[in-house]
């Protein structure tokens, strides 16, 4: 009896599984061309060059350099205060001082009272979404956990809910957000951390999204973790926040000393292309085409430019 009592919740269980509005069926797509290939075979006309004004440059004083694109178009209030930070040297000697596996690497300076550059706003708006408004999203057209919508858009990742209008980026790998307080605190800016796990998606609009690193992205994941509570170093343990030697726009560095970047256009038919592949791997690997894609296991295509 409880062998046949057994069966008929797993057929119940099913029937309603098959009657959940959404449900998705995975149609791979045979063939599809391999990511890889598609960027080598990309013509000039489908990258955007990032605006110098939009690189933010942090050197280590151990040597090394993380490189940042700026999203003015979803938070320009933070954006902002970012670039006043940079220009008046504010992150020079700073640290990374929290590493916490799985999740981030925070740096900034922290709890020591170092006096905010002048103009910085230091209760900016909670820039955690915006209208939908003048952007023309790419959908990615396979079902997400956490948005009633994601695509891209001029080359980000983001979610959108059309019936409230409303869009944000979302927190995939190498994403950069403002630490802050707790609500109704937004941070300023000053105290920004790197997603260097997976991806925390449940952070989408609850915290400010300013970009993302688009070279460098070991030097802060690959550190040894913080045994603090959150992944915070510990110095009566022994442990050494990472010293920053200076951090830049690179809009005001010396011509031939600027480094040059360009993100694949997420608008174009080779970034569909792309796209296709990502969710239909194939080649001599992938014996079984998964028909499908996380939006945060797309990772639009930025290389250095030449020259």
């Amino acid at each position: 009896m409880r062998r046949f009592a057994t069966l008929a919740t797993l057929t119940l269980l099913a029937t309603a599984a098959a009657a959940q509005p959404g449900r998705w069926t995975p149609r791979p797509i045979p063939n599809a061309t391999e990511p890889a290939e598609v960027i080598a075979n990309a013509p000039a006309a489908v990258w955007r060059p990032i605006a110098p004004e939009n690189l933010l440059v942090m050197d280590l004083q151990e040597g090394g350099r993380v490189i940042i694109e700026l999203a003015p178009a979803f938070a320009p209030v933070h954006v902002a205060n970012m670039r006043r930070y940079a220009r008046a040297g504010w992150w020079n000697n700073a640290t990374i001082y929290r590493v916490q596996d799985n999740y981030v690497a925070q740096w900034g300076n922290g709890d020591a009272n170092v006096p905010l550059p002048e103009g910085v706003v230091q209760r900016p708006p909670a820039e955690y979404e915006r209208p939908t408004a003048g952007l023309t999203p790419r959908a990615l057209g396979f079902p997400d956990s956490y948005a009633p919508m994601t695509g891209f858009v001029d080359g980000w990742p983001m979610a959108w809910d059309p019936a409230r209008r409303s869009a944000w980026l979302t927190h995939c790998y190498a994403t950069v957000g403002v630490g802050r307080d707790l609500h109704p605190d937004t941070g300023t800016g000053g105290e920004l951390y790197a997603v260097i796990g997976h991806s925390p998606r449940p952070l989408d609009r609850n915290i400010a999204n300013v970009g993302r690193v688009i070279e460098g992205i070991a030097l802060l994941s690959a550190r040894p973790r913080g045994t603090g509570n959150l992944g915070f170093y510990q110095a009566d343990r022994g442990e050494t926040p990472i010293r920053i030697a200076r951090v830049r726009i690179a809009a005001d560095m010396p011509a031939a000393e600027r480094p040059r970047f360009e993100v694949m256009r997420t608008d174009t038919p080779t970034f569909a292309a792309y796209l296709r592949g990502r969710a239909n791997r194939g080649g001599q690997f992938f014996r079984v085409p998964a028909g499908g894609v996380d939006i945060c296991n797309v990772n639009v295509p930025v290389r250095r430019r030449a020259g």
